[in-house]
């Protein structure tokens, strides 16, 4: 038998210190690999709000927003997490697409008064995340936003608050007594929760409404590329798939395209999965088709047997 990926070979088995912590108190995570993608000028906001999405124009100083672009068939080719500042706007993403948006950008910028500057390696990015992180934050004098998505300057750096706890953005203060929790662990927890991320449960197979990520989405704002395919999914209300969590009763990891089935018939693709120390069984991330995908609809994969789930609203 193929190994399986190397993402499913290493998932935990027993309750880990940053696992544990993550779940019950609070860690933090490097994530200083991802793309930070700085954008200047007088037509920033006007060629991002076109490009993407979210209502861009609409957003000041110290707000921010998740966003997605997509193509003219309504695909998902991208997505980002938008800080606005009084000179500036700031894109986070996935490191794989770092260049990607990048070029993507460059290509509409003619004759707008835009400059891309590509500020990863400058910009150091740490997650902190668990139940207690705002109690952290606030231990260690540092200011916490309260409107999600919403960020403050913090010495010469800058705290935000995302659906996961906070990110933490240029030269923060140590997080003294914080334990850091490895990329594994930050792994399960996040499958446990159910969040999605781009290159593993979003890519271009899927449409917006697919996902159950609809806080990216404006849907009053003006044109921009692929609005057309996102209105009319809306006008009709329906979607083939869509994304939830599956809890399976067995300690086996099934690796992205594995095929769940329901009463006999396909019922559902796993994307993303990892074993679950605190639920003592496999949590998977799967896009169910819609007959399927109600939670509590029993489904098996190789002999083991399931429940679907829930998404958790950001």
């Amino acid at each position: 038998m193929a190994a399986l990926p190397l993402l499913f070979e290493m998932s935990l088995t027993t309750a880990t210190p940053g696992y544990t912590a993550l779940r019950e108190h609070a860690a933090w995570v490097d994530l200083s690999a991802r793309g930070k993608i700085r954008m200047t000028g007088d037509d920033r906001a006007r060629l991002l709000h076109a490009m993407t999405t979210q209502h861009i124009q609409a957003l000041k100083p110290g707000q921010g927003c998740y966003a997605f672009f997509l193509n003219a068939q309504g695909r998902i080719q991208a997505d980002a997490n938008v800080l606005c500042s009084e000179d500036h706007l700031l894109l986070d993403t996935e490191p794989e697409q770092r260049v990607k948006i990048y070029e993507h950008l460059d290509r509409y910028i003619i004759a707008d008064d835009v400059t891309l500057e590509d500020v990863t390696d400058a910009v150091k990015t740490v997650a902190l995340e668990g139940p207690e992180a705002a109690q952290v934050l606030a231990g260690l004098g540092a200011p916490v936003p309260e409107e999600l998505w919403s960020h403050v300057a913090w010495g010469q750096g800058i705290v935000q608050r995302v659906p996961a706890g906070f990110r933490l953005f240029g030269e923060v203060p140590a997080l003294t007594g914080v334990p850091e929790a490895n990329e594994e662990e930050a792994l399960t927890v996040r499958i446990e929760q159910g969040r999605a991320r781009f290159g593993e449960e979003i890519s271009d197979r899927y449409l917006v409404q697919e996902t159950g990520l609809l806080h990216a989405i404006h849907f009053s704002k003006g044109c921009y590329l692929g609005q057309e395919i996102v209105e009319r999914v809306r006008s009709r209300g329906q979607v083939h798939k869509q994304l939830r969590l599956v809890e399976l009763d067995t300690p086996q990891v099934p690796a992205p395209g594995a095929k769940l089935t329901s009463g006999g018939a396909e019922a559902g693709e796993v994307v993303s999965a990892a074993f679950s120390p605190a639920w003592d069984k496999t949590i998977a991330m799967a896009y169910m088709r819609t007959p399927s995908a109600d939670p509590g609809t029993a489904v098996e994969l190789d002999g083991a047997s399931g429940r679907v789930r829930a998404l958790p609203q950001a």
